[in-house]
């Protein structure tokens, strides 16, 4: 286990995690965001970047687990995005459809936000959404981040706008 909260916690993906990712990233609806339902292909590759991210960094997207029932429910982390200005630390999160409008997301963004600044050593934190993401900006917004630039992502033929929120370290 990575990090804990009164109702999840999270800990390093592996490859037994590949049928439950399914069902949240071969989901069109959660995955508007990306324009398309991803492929058992494009999942086992977006694993196996985790996996690698795991080891190159010692951090990456986590296996939210709800601690009620032990299930996987989503991912939560934190990554190194790359804007058109700089690479950041970025807090990502994707969760399973049944699971939005409980509460998840912004629990396991706010310890994930603590868990960069106090054990990462970040200075800044960040979360990238695309700016039609209602849904995940209010979670980017309820962890205290506010945007500071947007830019333009090129990704499946696709040109998506997107916000970059941040929190400076001693803003939160």
């Amino acid at each position: 286990m990575i990090i804990e909260t009164d109702r999840l916690y999270m800990r390093r993906l592996t490859d037994g995690d590949f049928d439950a990712l399914c069902k949240i990233l071969q989901d069109e609806k959660c995955m508007y965001a990306y324009e398309h339902a991803f492929s058992d292909e494009e999942v086992r590759e977006w694993l196996c970047k985790q996996l690698v991210r795991y080891r190159i960094y010692g951090f990456g997207l986590w296996a939210v687990i709800l601690k009620e029932s032990g299930e996987l429910i989503g991912q939560c982390g934190i990554t190194i995005q790359h804007t058109d200005r700089e690479s950041v630390m970025e807090v990502g999160y994707l969760f399973r459809r049944d699971c939005w409008n409980k509460g998840y997301c912004t629990e396991a963004a706010k310890v994930c936000k603590d868990f960069a600044f106090d054990k990462l050593g970040a200075d800044e934190v960040y979360s990238i959404i695309r700016d039609s993401n209602t849904a995940s900006r209010r979670v980017a917004e309820k962890n205290g981040m506010t945007v500071k630039y947007t830019f333009t992502k090129h990704y499946y033929g696709v040109d998506m706008p997107h916000l970059a929120y941040s929190i400076k370290r001693e803003k939160r």
